[in-house]
C-alpha cells in the first residue's frame, strides 16, 4: 500500500521527460550526478540525464537487499498485494507519461508504447493476484506401515536477494516481469536497467518508493557493465535473472552457486501451411505485425517465414504490398509504424546483414535504403542458409520468406537453428498443429498466430541458445522461491 494515499487525478497529457532522474538505492532516490545522457532515439539529441551508480553504490544495494531478506519474507502476502495494486493504480494515472518516456528513450512508436504500458499494468495486476495464492501442497506419506501417522506439507519460501539485468527493447515490461514476481514472492532485489533506456525503470522505482516495502527491499541502479559484475558474482545474491544477448551464458558461468534464469533471444520462424486455417489477408496482417512491430526489436519478432508452395506466390504478393505500405517516421506520430532502431551501431549491423544476404543471392521483395537509425521494413527471399540474417537474431525490421512442400521437412528447417524461443504455425489441420507442438524444438508453439504473441501470465522462455527458465508471473515466482517440507508425526497413529 502507499505510504500516504492521495486522491487519484485524471492523467494529463505528458509533454516530455524531466531534465534529470536519480537512481534508487535501498528504496531512496539518490541524485548523485547526471553522468548518463539518455538520447531521444529519433532525433539523436539528449532527452534527459540520469544518475550513474558506481561499484560502491552497487555493493551497498546488495548489502541492503541481504539485510532486507527476512523483512521481505515476513512482509505479509496481503501487504505485497497492496504494494502491487498501488503500482497498478499509479501506472494508470501516469499512463501517458510512461508511454511518452518509451517513445522518446526507446524510439518506440507511440501506439506500441501505449501497448507496453498496458502490459506493464497487466503484469503487476497478475502479480497482485499471485501474491496471496499459496502454491503449497499436502503430501500423503502413509504409503506403508512404516510411515503411518506421518503427514507432509510443502510450502514455497522466498529464495532471498535477487539481481535483475534487463535490455533496452521493452524498458517497462521486461522490468515488470522481474520486479512484480519478486515483490509477490517476497524477495528483495537489485535491478540494473539498460543504460540506453533507463527512464521507465526509474519511474517504476519512483512509484515503488511511495509504498511501505521494507527498507532495502529494492534498488534500481544505472551502472556500467563492469560495476554490475557484483550483481553476477556476489554470493549474497541467490538468483540472477538476465534478459539480453548471448553474453548471458558467460554471466551464468561466473554466477557461482546462485540460481540463474536467462532469456537470450531468438530468430523466430512462422509456418504458413497449404491450408492456413484463416484467410491469407489475416495471415498477412499478423505476419506484418509480428515481423515489424516496434521495428522488429523483439526476441520473438517473426524473422523466418516458411510458406507452402500452394500459397507462396499469393502470400508473397500480399506481403510485398503490405510491407511496402508501412509508414516510417517520427515515433510520436500516431500513424508511424516503423521507428528508429536503438542506435547507429545497430542500424549499421542490420544493414550489413541485409547487404551480405543480397550479395549472396537473396532478392529484395520490399525495403529500401537506410537513413541513419531508420531502416525501412524489409522483406527478402532466397536468403542463403549460411547467411547471418538466416542464422542469427536480426533484431530489426527485416524478415525472410521461402517456400516448402513437406510439413515434416519444414519443421526440420525451423529446428535447424541455434535458437528456440517460440514458433508460429498457421494451419487448418489438427494433425499438423499437434505435430508442430510435438516436434518443434522451442519453448512455445503458437498455432493460428505469429510467434510474437505473448500474454503475461503464460510460461515464456526458450531452449538451446534462447536461454533457460521461464518467465510469466507464476513461473517466475517459482524460480524466486524454494520448496520447504514440513513432516508431522502423530504418535497416536504411529505403529
Amino acid at each position: 500500500m502507499a505510504k500516504s494515499e492521495k486522491k487519484s487525478k485524471a492523467a494529463k497529457p505528458a509533454k516530455g521527460l524531466k531534465s534529470s532522474y536519480p537512481y534508487y538505492l535501498a528504496g531512496r532516490a539518490v541524485a548523485a550526478n547526471g553522468d548518463l545522457d539518455v538520447l531521444d532515439k529519433y532525433s539523436g539529441k539528449r532527452a534527459t540525464r540520469v544518475a550513474m551508480a558506481d561499484a560502491a553504490a552497487v555493493r551497498k544495494a546488495i548489502v541492503a537487499a541481504h539485510k532486507a531478506r527476512e523483512a521481505m519474507a515476513q512482509f505479509a502476502p496481503d501487504r505485497r498485494r497492496d504494494v502491487l495494486e498501488h503500482c497498478v493504480r499509479r501506472f494508470g494515472e501516469r499512463f501517458e507519461e510512461l508511454a511518452l518516456a518509451l517513445c522518446i528513450e526507446a524510439g518506440k512508436p507511440i501506439k506500441d508504447a501505449r501497448g507496453e504500458v498496458t502490459r506493464l499494468i497487466d503484469t503487476f495486476r497478475i502479480a497482485a493476484g499471485e501474491a496471496t495464492r499459496d502454491p503449497g501442497t499436502l503430501l500423503e506419506l502413509q504409503i506403508s506401515p512404516r510411515t503411518r501417522g506421518y503427514r507432509g506439507m510443502v510450502k514455497r519460501v522466498p529464495i532471498g536477494p535477487c539481481s535483475f539485468i534487463t535490455p533496452f527493447n521493452f524498458p517497462l515490461n521486461l522490468v515488470a516481469h522481474k520486479v512484480a514476481p519478486a515483490i509477490a514472492a517476497g524477495c528483495p532485489f537489485v535491478l540494473k536497467p539498460a543504460i540506453k533506456t533507463p527512464v521507465g525503470a526509474l519511474i517504476i522505482a519512483e512509484i515503488l518508493a511511495e509504498t511501505d516495502l521494507p527498507e532495502g527491499a529494492f534498488s534500481v541502479l544505472c551502472c556500467s557493465n563492469e560495476d554490475a559484475s557484483l550483481l553476477v558474482e556476489d554470493e549474497r545474491i541467490k538468483l540472477l535473472s538476465f534478459t539480453g544477448g548471448l553474453i548471458g551464458w558467460d554471466l551464468k558461468a561466473r554466477a557461482g552457486k546462485k540460481k540463474v534464469t536467462l532469456e537470450l533471444g531468438g530468430n523466430a520462424a512462422c509456418i504458413v501451411d497449404a491450408d492456413p486455417g484463416a484467410s491469407l489477408d489475416h495471415v498477412v496482417e499478423r505476419l506484418v505485425f509480428g515481423a515489424y512491430y516496434q521495428s522488429g526489436q523483439s526476441c520473438i519478432s517473426v524473422q523466418r517465414i516458411y510458406a507452402h508452395a500452394d500459397v507462396y506466390d499469393k502470400l508473397r504478393k500480399k506481403l510485398k504490398a503490405a510491407v511496402g505500405a508501412l509508414r516510417m517516421g517520427d515515433p510520436r506520430e500516431e500513424s508511424t509504424f516503423i521507428g528508429p532502431v536503438v542506435d547507429e551501431q545497430a542500424a549499421q549491423r542490420i544493414q550489413a546483414w541485409i547487404d551480405a544476404a543480397l550479395k549472396g543471392g537473396a532478392k529484395r521483395i520490399a525495403g529500401g535504403a537506410r537513413q541513419g537509425t531508420m531502416i525501412p521494413a524489409t522483406l527478402l527471399e532466397n536468403v542463403p542458409r549460411d547467411a547471418e540474417l538466416y542464422r542469427k537474431e536480426a533484431f530489426g525490421p527485416v524478415a525472410l520468406i521461402e517456400p516448402f512442400d513437406d510439413f515434416d521437412a519444414v519443421i526440420d528447417r525451423v529446428n535447424d537453428s541455434d535458437f528456440g524461443l517460440q514458433a508460429g504455425v498457421f494451419t487448418g489441420r489438427l494433425d499438423h498443429a499437434m505435430r508442430a507442438w510435438d516436434r518443434l524444438d522451442v519453448g512455445g508453439v503458437i498455432v493460428g498466430d505469429v510467434p510474437s504473441f505473448r500474454v503475461d501470465n503464460m510460461p515464456y522462455g526458450g531452449v538451446k541458445d534462447s536461454g533457460q527458465g521461464r518467465e510469466g508471473v507464476r513461473y517466475a515466482i517459482e524460480d524466486m522461491s524454494e520448496q520447504r517440507l514440513l513432516v508431522i508425526r502423530d504418535p497416536a497413529e504411529a505403529v
